[in-house]
């Protein structure tokens, strides 16, 4: 009898969503593929890893792993600290500006940690805003372990507090005035309403946030101070960029890759975090008292720590600008960074759209777990892992790297923010199916019409936000390019890098400012635009 009510459920449920034969068809067959890629590509680590396997007997791999952890382990307890903190204070205060502040943290997600590692250093270094402000060099352990997680802190401390005020933000209204008419200090109030409201998204975020500090490579590499603070991230890049160890390099990789997947899998019974947020909404029970003191204390101490190294990237780019405007290597890596983070931007945006499309054609649990597997799985594998893969990828081909390198860049890039663009395209779209299912079947709309009458005016600005974060990640990557960059083939970021390693810090500055406009700009641009011109058709 059970079994015929879950068969009577399962007929209901597929009866109530469109019947789309030809987005099933397409979603198996792009996630085949992606399947297929990942497949090809762990194949030639694993063969590589095959030929020689001694190659990691100069490295202390267990030392690795530890270090990597605890800078990864450091950052996460320390950026949810901040980020609870940090949500409790911007969900109670008002103020002219709210908005910008809000959309100022929530920027963290995109900026490239480059610009921020770099941003430390002019604050914090040696010869940075703060050894001028004392008159003479201050010895600030800004290299090692308390550089690296006070970037992560910076960075995952904002993009969890605006995760986190969310849920704030969605405690119904019947709660609150209940809680006010029963006069709650703010602490019962924090306990009773606040903590039940967040604790849930705790630990998926929690597992997010020890995976990207896990797999951290620029602030690492620029933070990380010598061999006592190499992640395995920076480890893979030194093995095959400076010793040309390949099976050091595969091995850590399989490594890395495996410590990665098992985080993933353990965290996938946890609640999902999604990367699209609405608008915030106005307080609407502000505290009195010493309560209110630590709200603006905190507020203003945390927009000290996350706007001064941006502040000080900004004024810094102005000095070496004139001299950066007048490389034709500076123009050529701008033209480079452009067309690479606009070519994996509508990459990502289209496979996500088929893929999600696919996923909320059908209600087989399984279906969608095969579905949606190949694009998520992308989380497991790394940056500088994934293009180690595919440069051995090239090399067992037989094919020039150089002339590879813009298209395996372009997809790698494009893979690596497939996860991100699932998560914020796939819900929408599966409650799309369902609330609007029956009238879509009523009508008679095929799948085009479906799409363009339905589907995309609700989907526009989270489509937006995809093009966004997709074409920031690709600006603000250095894991990729840094194993396919040459003299003639360079983005910003290693533009950058090549900089800093030739002691031309101002020119350096001026690209660290340069890549930070245009990722706030195209964080705040695309979403607005995408959702204007959804509006403004007939």
């Amino acid at each position: 009898m059970k079994l015929l009510r879950q068969s009577a459920s399962h007929v209901t449920a597929l009866r109530a969503i469109p019947h789309r034969p030809l987005r099933l068809l397409g979603g198996a067959a792009l996630a085949l593929l992606i399947a297929m890629l990942i497949a090809t590509l762990f194949w030639s680590i694993l063969g590589a890893a095959a030929v020689e396997p001694e190659g990691t007997s100069r490295l202390d791999i267990g030392y690795l792993v530890y270090i990597t952890a605890l800078q990864a382990t450091l950052s996460t307890v320390l950026s949810l600290i901040v980020g609870i903190a940090l949500a409790w204070a911007l969900n109670r205060l008002r103020f002219p500006g709210r908005s910008l502040v809000i959309g100022l943290f929530a920027s963290a997600i995109v900026t490239p940690g480059l610009i921020v590692a770099f941003g430390l250093l002019a604050v914090w270094g040696r010869s940075g805003w703060l050894s001028s402000f004392a008159g003479h060099p201050l010895d600030l352990p800004i290299f090692g372990l308390g550089g690296v997680v006070a970037a992560h802190l910076i960075l995952d401390g904002a993009f969890a507090a605006r995760i986190l005020l969310a849920r704030l933000d969605a405690i119904p209204e019947a709660r609150l005035k209940t809680g006010q008419s029963l006069a709650m200090r703010p602490w019962a109030r924090f306990s009773i309403i606040d903590w039940p409201a967040m604790r849930g998204t705790l630990p998926g975020l929690a597992a997010l946030i020890f995976l990207l500090a896990f797999t951290s490579f620029p602030i690492v590499l620029l933070l990380g101070g010598g061999p006592s603070v190499q992640t395995l991230e920076v480890a893979i890049y030194s093995a095959v960029r400076l010793d040309f160890d390949l099976a050091a390099a595969v091995q850590l990789a399989l490594l890395q890759i495996a410590i990665c997947a098992i985080i993933i899998l353990m965290s996938s019974a946890l609640a999902p975090i999604s990367s699209s947020l609405d608008r915030p909404v106005e307080p609407r029970w502000r505290d009195a008292g010493a309560a209110r003191l630590w709200q603006w204390l905190i507020l203003i101490l945390s927009l000290l720590g996350f706007a001064s190294p941006l502040l000080a990237v900004l004024v810094g780019g102005l000095s070496g600008l004139a001299s950066v405007l007048a490389q034709p290597a500076f123009w050529n890596a701008v033209a480079t960074s452009l067309w690479i983070g606009a070519a994996s931007a509508v990459v990502a945006l289209l496979l996500a759209l088929v893929v999600a499309g696919a996923r909320a054609a059908t209600v087989s649990r399984l279906a969608r777990i095969a579905l949606g597997a190949p694009a998520f799985a992308y989380l497991a594998v790394p940056a500088v892992a994934l293009s180690l893969g595919a440069f051995l990828f090239v090399r067992d081909l037989g094919l020039a790297t150089d002339a590879a390198a813009p298209l395996v860049v372009v997809i790698a890039n494009a893979l690596l923010s497939l996860p991100f663009a699932m998560a914020t395209l796939s819900p929408p779209l599966d409650a799309i199916a369902r609330s609007r299912g029956k009238l879509i079947r009523s009508l008679g709309l095929s799948g085009t019409r479906q799409f363009l009458d339905i589907e995309w005016p609700l989907i526009a600005r989270d489509a937006g936000l995809v093009l966004a974060l997709s074409f920031c990640f690709s600006l603000g990557d250095l894991g990729v390019i840094a194993l396919f960059g040459t003299e003639h083939f360079a983005t910003l970021p290693l533009q950058m890098v090549r900089a800093l390693g030739a002691y031309r810090t101002n020119d350096a500055a001026a690209i660290a400012a340069l890549m930070m406009v245009l990722t706030i700009a195209a964080f705040v641009a695309l979403p607005a635009l995408f959702e204007r011109l959804s509006r403004a058709r007939p």
